[in-house]
């Protein structure tokens, strides 16, 4: 799978070549660990050989895309990641392939997974919270600026880098877009309504997913989660928002989810207003980074 004529890279990245045109090639690092795998393959701690820069090396099988039919979706997934420049996004350093594999050179977040946080600790502080809401606030104000909807804001497609920052790791959803979108995507528990019904759907699809992921972090589950999908759909579509007794969360916390989890999503509270928002002022570390 050729995903353009030649591998991009950039003069400017701690993996700087020799010349501008230069081509990665797995010659040019040492591999070391695996730190995960995916659907399409898996993600390796590397360095690369002359400058001893760390990265995460994610290997992909072509054969898998393939198969998948997901070659087009990946294309734009690298276009977009590549131009991307925020403390709360992971950088996508460039990429190589070779007959049977593509290989992306991704930042190295180096505390891992957000959602394996998650799973250890069942619910994050209001502090926490807050701490991470209003940087991934940040990240969607940049994304949006730049006309770039993620689409699948979720735990799983969280990291969190050396400092305790969280970065948005996946765009393998994202878009980039000028006008209003139909396509059904992302994770069903995060989806809004306008997903669901398959209305056509804009920039403030994150938003909404912003809410559910706040939701999540303070109560531990998602809200409109359902043991059977077709009574989560009715509970997305009703908006059956509950605030459980327990854990305890403040009115505050309470008062900005059901600002963001709102149906007619012109409504939804805009994200420079949320950073604005008493409980994110009061609770959230102003680093962007949450330090326990």
């Amino acid at each position: 799978m050729a995903i353009a004529a030649e591998s991009q890279q950039e003069p400017k990245t701690p993996l700087k070549a020799s010349e501008v045109e230069k081509r990665w090639t797995l010659n040019d690092f040492d591999i070391g660990k695996p730190l995960g795998r995916g659907k399409f393959g898996h993600v390796y701690l590397a360095r690369e050989k002359k400058s001893n820069h760390i990265v995460a090396l994610k290997v992909l099988f072509k054969s898998q895309l393939k198969q998948s039919q997901v070659e087009h979706q990946l294309r734009r997934e690298v276009e977009i990641q590549s131009h991307l420049r925020h403390p709360n996004i992971l950088r996508l350093y460039g990429y190589f392939y070779d007959q049977t594999r593509v290989y992306l050179i991704l930042e190295y977040a180096a505390k891992g997974e957000l959602y394996k946080e998650l799973q250890k600790s069942k619910c994050f502080s209001e502090r926490r919270t807050a701490t991470y809401i209003a940087s991934l606030a940040r990240a969607l104000i940049y994304l949006h600026g730049k006309h770039v909807i993620h689409r699948d804001i979720k735990p799983e497609n969280l990291l969190i880098g050396l400092q305790g920052e969280l970065k948005i790791a996946d765009f393998g959803w994202s878009v980039h877009t000028f006008n209003r979108r139909q396509t059904m995507c992302g994770t069903l528990d995060y989806l809004p309504p306008e997903m669901v019904e398959s209305i056509q759907h804009d920039a403030s699809v994150d938003i909404w997913s912003l809410g559910i992921l706040c939701y999540e972090f303070l109560y531990g589950v998602p809200p409109f989660e359902a043991k059977e999908h077709s009574d989560t759909y009715r509970r997305i579509v009703k908006v059956d928002l509950k605030f459980p007794a327990k854990p305890t969360v403040s009115p505050g916390a309470q008062d900005l989810i059901s600002q963001m989890l709102v149906k007619d999503s012109t409504q939804r509270l805009p994200l420079h207003k949320l950073l604005e928002h008493s409980w994110i002022v009061q609770n959230a570390d102003p680093s962007g980074v949450y330090r326990g």
